[in-house]
């Protein structure tokens, strides 16, 4: 696999929502969660968080291709609090993607995902040594060669939405490491956005949503 060509875009982070315990923005597509080991690569979504606030920490990453709601903790009280509704698969997440072809209107994918060391960063489907991995999606709307999904992951493995798309015949468009010839050149980004985050707050505990209009 080639060398990334990283050159993430310069426009002003968007804030979606601050309070002593969460910072929500937007990620925008082609910038890095957090840095790369190439010195090229440490611009990313985390450094530029901090600039605006020093206090933030890490909670969750979204892939460098896939733009969307993604969290940081004011605190690190907040931090764990996070850290444990993910590990625990409390919290709701929402995908919008473009993916070829015309799916059912509704259904779920479960199969197991590892590393293709090989071909790493890459996942592939392994039945032997995979970790169990599901995604439901829903159809929302069809064009002549694609169609418009709401995918909701039930575990959080690596690449997994990417991958399970792929597996059933239908990759999601402008996809780099999945998907080639008019399905990668029908969108000029991989069509992967986090939509919305509904999760428990780290002080009281009520249920709150965050979103970010899809932008494909």
């Amino acid at each position: 696999m080639k060398p990334l060509d990283y050159r993430p875009p310069t426009d002003p982070l968007t804030v979606l929502h601050q309070d002593e315990d969460l910072i929500v923005v937007s990620k925008p597509s082609g910038l890095l969660s957090v840095p790369g080991k190439d010195p090229a690569h440490q611009d990313c979504l985390e450094y530029r968080v901090k600039l605006l606030f020093n206090n933030a920490l890490l909670v969750h990453r979204l892939d460098m291709d896939t733009s969307g709601v993604m969290l940081f903790a004011g605190n690190s009280n907040a931090q764990r609090h996070l850290g444990l509704q993910f590990e625990k698969r409390y919290l709701n997440k929402t995908y919008e993607a473009l993916v070829w072809g015309a799916p059912q209107n509704e259904g779920v994918v479960e199969l197991p995902l590892i590393v293709d060391w090989p071909n790493r960063p890459l996942q592939k489907v392994c039945h032997e040594t995979g970790k169990k991995a599901e995604t439901s999606w829903q159809v929302i709307e069809k064009y002549e060669k694609y169609s418009r999904v709401l995918l909701q992951p039930k575990t959080g493995r690596s690449h997994q939405l990417r991958v399970h798309m792929k597996e059933i015949g239908h990759p999601i468009l402008g996809d780099r490491f999945y998907a080639d010839g008019e399905v990668l050149e029908a969108s000029d980004r991989l069509s992967l956005h986090s939509k919305s985050i509904r999760l428990r707050h780290p002080t009281g505990g009520e249920w709150v949503t965050f979103e970010d209009p899809t932008p494909f």
